[in-house]
């Protein structure tokens, strides 16, 4: 059963390793070619999903340890992995890197690369053209932005990065799958930035 689906895209979510994170198969229902985002951890769980799903390529939001685990395994299988430059190095390998504003075929779908630091210098969000689907990583949860006090983190980029890339660009119906924890959407959490803000956090 998808997570999302529509005419265009199918979505499943699998939740996976000790930090409960979202893994996403975005799928072109017309062609049934598919991504993966975020191979996080339970290569068992994953591959199967890969194989079974039509997946020809991983996307990582960001190179923090918990959203990279399955990473090698994943490119033994023989699926490219693509990462943004200023996050690379934070993987044990890569294939692709990814730049703002690319935008990847997957099947018909085409996907919107976003560069959006803060979290990580690197972090980047997935917005599905067509569609009203945002993959956020942990650059915006619902009740707010994602940690900025690990190394590379940084709260002023982050809010910058969630109030010009994110709540600047898209509607209040655009559906927000963050990289841990349940779907929001933008026209919940914009109201609330300046709350963000003065709370720090």
């Amino acid at each position: 059963m998808p997570h999302y689906e529509d005419s265009l895209v199918e979505v499943h979510r699998v939740v996976v390793g000790p930090l409960d994170n979202n893994v996403f198969v975005v799928r072109c229902r017309q062609s049934g070619d598919a991504v993966l985002i975020d191979a996080a951890n339970e290569h068992e769980r994953l591959l199967p999903l890969c194989r079974e799903l039509g997946v020809r390529a991983v996307l990582e939001t960001h190179g923090h340890w918990d959203h990279i685990q399955a990473v090698p395994q994943v490119r033994d299988a023989g699926l490219d992995v693509a990462v943004s430059a200023d996050d690379a190095a934070m993987l044990p390998a890569y294939d692709q890197v990814l730049e703002d504003e690319q935008v990847l075929s997957v099947g018909r779908l085409r996907l919107r690369v976003l560069h959006t630091p803060g979290h990580t210098p690197g972090s980047l969000c997935f917005a599905v053209e067509g569609t009203p689907l945002l993959f956020t990583g942990d650059t915006l949860f619902p009740g707010g932005p994602g940690n900025t006090a690990l190394p590379g983190g940084d709260f002023p980029t982050i809010i910058e990065s969630i109030d010009r890339r994110l709540f600047a660009a898209f509607d209040d119906r655009t559906l927000v799958l963050p990289g841990h924890g349940a779907d929001t959407t933008i026209g919940a959490e914009r109201p609330h930035l300046e709350e963000w803000v003065a709370r720090g956090w």
